[in-house]
């Protein structure tokens, strides 16, 4: 009989994140199936999002060919990515699957605040890249003394400054959790990881982070795609050798489109919650909180992917990258038709 309370002693504890504490959280309860099917899948996700932006960074570092303006923004994009699959996600991986967070209070600190801050700098970077193509394609002719290499920089540079700021001015200070503090303490146990946000904090952060961003970016890609079918009809009528040069632009701007239209439909979802969630005194289900969280975290992913689908220059120096050829002496200057 006391052998069998203590074996039913140790399953509760084993449901514990800490089972010392007397104040831990509880384990989300997953089959060994489940758990390994998550893992799987959420694994995958970061190796795509680490290797195939690893891949953008070293091809637009290396050949010279990439080094235009607009591939400066999308190596800088391409980091911010990087860098959320190796500091972010692995962290959230676990307390997603687990329920629990093994890594300390200060660490949570950080990896909420890197959350936010890589979140921002990505919407800043696909404003920069959205101007770049509004200028490329609506002013071809002033565009090259309008966005230099220096320029681009300059805008790549900016995101990074903005995403810090805001990052450090609400998550860093714990703005987000103003007027909070009751319920924060109520719910809150040994091994959570708390990312809370008040309805001011969500509104603004929705504001400042989809709703002006989408509809500075759609407004710019509507003026895009408007200009680019005008000069399209005016170099079929007149048969100009710019065509070629009008068709390349259109598509490149088409591709930078579907990578702002796939961060859109991604993060969408989770900047909805994070105003409905305070507003409903955080009723909403941790795992409908953490799915829609996942889906912008693998947005990070997407990119690359639609790389390889639109960009010829991507699949060649993955290939020349795979094959060590690399390596080779003279590889930086290796034609790899910059897009």
């Amino acid at each position: 009989m006391v052998e069998s309370q203590n074996l039913l002693e140790v399953k509760d504890l084993s449901e514990y994140c800490y089972p010392e504490s007397n104040v831990s959280c509880v384990k989300i309860s997953h089959n060994v199936a489940t758990k390994t099917v998550l893992y799987l899948i959420l694994v995958f996700a970061m190796v795509i999002t680490v290797v195939g932006n690893a891949v953008v960074i070293i091809s637009i570092a290396h050949f010279k060919q990439l080094h235009t303006p607009t591939n400066i923004l999308v190596m800088s994009l391409a980091l911010v990515d990087l860098l959320l699959g190796l500091t972010v996600m692995p962290f959230s991986m676990v307390r997603t699957v687990s329920g629990c967070w093994y890594f300390g209070e200060e660490f949570c600190y950080w990896h909420s605040t890197f959350d936010f801050l890589f979140t921002g700098a990505s919407i800043f970077h696909l404003i920069s890249i959205a101007t770049d193509r509004y200028q490329a394609v609506c002013y071809p002719l002033q565009y090259s003394e309008r966005i230099t290499l220096p320029v681009a920089g300059f805008m790549a540079a900016l995101s990074w400054i903005l995403a810090t700021v805001y990052a450090f001015c609400t998550v860093g200070t714990k703005a987000n959790e103003a007027n909070l503090e009751d319920y924060i303490e109520s719910i809150d146990c040994f091994g959570s990881c708390l990312f809370l946000v008040n309805v001011v904090c969500a509104s603004i952060s929705t504001f400042l982070f989809f709703i002006l961003p989408l509809c500075i970016m759609v407004g710019l890609y509507a003026q895009i795609f408007w200009v680019s079918e005008k000069h399209a009809k005016k170099m079929e009528i007149m048969k100009i050798s710019m065509q070629s040069k009008v068709k390349h632009e259109k598509k490149a701007a088409k591709t930078l489109g579907i990578v702002v239209g796939a961060f859109n439909l991604c993060w969408m979802p989770y900047f909805i919650i994070s105003v409905v969630d305070p507003l409903s005194n955080f009723s909403i289900p941790s795992i409908i909180y953490e799915l829609f969280n996942w889906l912008g975290y693998i947005n990070s992913a997407f990119n690359p992917i639609i790389y390889g689908l639109f960009y010829p220059w991507f699949r060649k120096t993955l290939y020349l990258i795979v094959t060590l050829k690399i390596f080779a002496s003279n590889s930086s200057d290796i034609k790899v038709y910059a897009a």
